[in-house]
Order: C-alpha cells, then sequence, then structure tokens
C-alpha cells in the first residue's frame, strides 16, 4: 500500500499548498460512505510512486474539502484525486477515471 498523510484541519491544508511550490503533490479527496469511493481508494491507495500523497475524508473534514474546493477552483466530487504544482491543479479526475494506470500516466506526462 502506498504511504499518505491525512488532512483534517485547514492548517494543514495550507501546507500542502505550500508544499505544492516545491514539487508536485498528489490529493485524494475520500467519502467514506461512498462504493465508488471505495473503489477509488483502492486505485489511490496501490499506486505507488515518491510523490507525496494525501487524503481528505470529505464527510468528516467538511470545512478542509470546502476550502479545497475554494482555493483550487474545481467543483466538488468525490472521490476525486489532483495533481498540485504551483498551488494549482494541473490534473485531476473524479469517480470511475481514478485508477492507478491513470494516475500514474498523469504523473509521467509533469
Amino acid at each position: 500500500m502506498a504511504t499518505y498523510t491525512e488532512i483534517t484541519t485547514l492548517p494543514e491544508w495550507e501546507n500542502v499548498l505550500q508544499k505544492s511550490k516545491e514539487k508536485p503533490v498528489l490529493l485524494f479527496k475520500h467519502s467514506t460512505t461512498c462504493p465508488v469511493s471505495a473503489a477509488a481508494y483502492r486505485e489511490f491507495t496501490s499506486f505507488e510512486s515518491d510523490v507525496d500523497a494525501y487524503l481528505v475524508k470529505v464527510i468528516e473534514s467538511r470545512p478542509v474539502s470546502n476550502e479545497i474546493e475554494s482555493n483550487l477552483g474545481v467543483q466538488h466530487q468525490s472521490p476525486q484525486i489532483f495533481i498540485l504544482s504551483n498551488e494549482e491543479p494541473i490534473w485531476h479526475a473524479s469517480h470511475w477515471n481514478i485508477t492507478e494506470t491513470k494516475i500514474g500516466q498523469a504523473l509521467q506526462s509533469i
């Protein structure tokens, strides 16, 4: 299983945005009650990479999820995954488009 850091607070989210100025980061927004999100979560956690990865549980950490939507200007969906660079989403996908293969392809293209 790939390692990731869970984000539960707004300062943690701000820290992730700052880190994206130094190098790209992977961010996964996960609904713990949705079967589609569970499938995407398995894809996300199966993906092995040196890229720093972060997880936000959208129900448990609603203020963080809302702030991500506001900061990135991308309408909330869950599940949803982003590659962030310089505080901007340079790639994102949702629902069944979140696969280990597509994550890898997106990271290779940056």
